[in-house]
């Protein structure tokens, strides 16, 4: 089946998506990713009101150029109490694309369409594709076992391969490519185009703490662990002394209470809470509680750059 590329879905020079990285991802790197001629997608909920979205959006509206190309990315379960209102300002702006994660995406594919946008949908097996290409998804965002942050079990050769010959719709695979080559291999494997989180990191433009930048810098896919302290589900973070100290492992109450079938819920809700702060602290102050959240293409980082110099290394070495 002849499936319609990234750089067509999207109007792009590339087939790349910069990913949406919570915390990370700002208007001024996608800006500089649509000028060099790709695509950039932002976390809704890396906007603490819904006027600064709007705001957002608005700017990205008047920033694009030819060549490139912006979107959202939307946790679309009942953890993200602003769901509704991100999605309505994301249909009445309009955007190029949302991307969707961590629950259904049936209601935003339905007023994404009658808008005219776009919707990518992450998976990590085929279970969920299927039930997405239902929904009437535009593309699967293939989450592969080498992705940062909640990555996917399977190795990308085995997922793309099993969504190509399971589904109708293009793939983009999402985790371990910080080269040409990677991307390359990506392709190969049946791939339509790849989303890139990681490398974008350590760049000019993101609003995080340098000490974090540095660290994409000095560290490599060896120093990446899982934890789960983090939200209560495996994250991929660099292995730093604090992480060090304080383990990976859930502490032995959540995980007597995760037990409670009335209490999981509310556990788990704690938890990311408790977590997402702490990760927020760590990624904007200097603080001895160090969890930075990196995938392992963070090996090909090797020094912090603008986020045009990226683009050119991921497409032309």
């Amino acid at each position: 089946m002849n499936k319609a590329k990234l750089t067509e879905l999207l109007s792009i020079h590339h087939p790349i998506i910069m990913a949406p990285m919570f915390l990370v991802s700002n208007t001024k790197m996608v800006i500089e990713g649509m000028r060099s001629g790709i695509a950039g997608c932002i976390p809704a909920l890396n906007y603490r009101t819904i006027d600064e979205l709007k705001a957002a959006i608005k700017e990205l509206k008047a920033a694009k150029v030819e060549g490139g190309s912006y979107g959202f990315n939307l946790i679309v379960n009942k953890s993200n109490i602003k769901y509704k209102e991100q999605l309505r300002v994301l249909c009445e702006e309009g955007v190029d694309f949302i991307i969707t994660s961590l629950g259904s995406p049936e209601e935003t594919i339905r007023e994404a369409h009658k808008a005219g946008i776009k919707v990518f949908c992450d998976v990590t097996d085929l279970h969920f594709a299927k039930k997405v290409e239902s929904f009437g998804a535009d593309a699967l965002i293939a989450v592969n076992n080498q992705a940062g942050g909640h990555r996917g079990n399977l190795d990308p050769a085995t997922l793309i391969k099993q969504l190509n010959e399971n589904t109708s719709l293009p793939i983009i695979s999402a985790g371990g490519v910080g080269t040409k080559a990677d991307i390359n291999q990506m392709l190969t494997y049946g791939a339509v185009g790849v989303s890139v989180g990681s490398p974008f990191i350590a760049s000019i433009e993101s609003n995080v703490s340098n000490e974090y930048k540095q660290a994409c810098v000095d560290y490599s896919a060896k120093d990446i662990v899982m934890t789960e302290r983090i939200s209560g589900t495996p994250c991929t973070v660099i292995n730093t002394p604090y992480v060090q100290k304080v383990g990976t492992k859930q502490p032995w109450i959540e995980r007597l209470l995760n037990k409670n079938k009335s209490l999981k819920k509310w556990v788990k809700m704690f938890r990311f809470y408790i977590g997402m702060k702490a990760t927020e602290k760590a990624a904007t102050e200097v603080t001895y509680k160090t969890v930075w959240v990196a995938g392992p293409s963070i090996e090909h980082t090797k020094a912090i750059l603008p986020i045009q110099s990226i683009v050119q290394q991921l497409i032309k070495n």
